[in-house]
């Protein structure tokens, strides 16, 4: 029996790394053939990429770093975390430790099974470096690659997919 999973990833302004994440899991979830099997969103715990009710694009830099592995991120547009999206989602993944606490303030609930960080799931306590500071956005490409996939193993390991 297939099973439906619910993913949230959340970074500060939803422009660089939870977007990167969101459609870096949507590739490869595709590529194994369990779309269906997902949704797969991405938002932010801060207003700052959101003006008059809009949203900014991805940033570009990460719109290019993608499009270098062969992924596009067409019409995503930066949104907000809202509380109600901790009772949609089966897993509210942060980008790093700051990120978890606004998560954690935000939606009324603690960490553990539902709410974690990205690379966590790779046995780091480490954050998903944030390019917007260093520029390095293939190192945040290789942060978010390294946590989905092992995101994925741990799915499988729990019978989760």
């Amino acid at each position: 029996m297939k099973r439906y999973v619910r993913v949230l990833f959340i970074c500060h302004g939803n422009i660089c790394r939870s977007p990167m994440a969101e459609f870096v899991l949507k590739d490869m979830v595709s590529r194994r053939g369990m779309a269906d099997q997902f949704e797969i969103a991405s938002a932010a715990t801060s207003t700052e990429e959101i003006w008059n009710g809009v949203g900014n694009p991805v940033y570009p830099p990460a719109r290019e770093e993608l499009a270098k592995h062969g992924i596009r991120c067409d019409g995503k547009r930066a949104v907000q975390l809202k509380a109600a999206d901790y009772d949609h989602y089966d897993y509210l993944i942060g980008m790093d430790s700051m990120n978890i606490r606004n998560i954690e303030r935000m939606t009324g609930h603690r960490s553990g099974d539902k709410i974690r960080k990205l690379l966590e799931f790779a046995g780091s306590t480490a954050d998903c470096r944030d390019p917007w500071y260093s520029g390095a956005f293939d190192e945040t490409y290789r942060d978010v690659v390294t946590g989905c996939t092992a995101f994925l193993e741990y799915l499988e390991r729990e019978g989760r997919i």
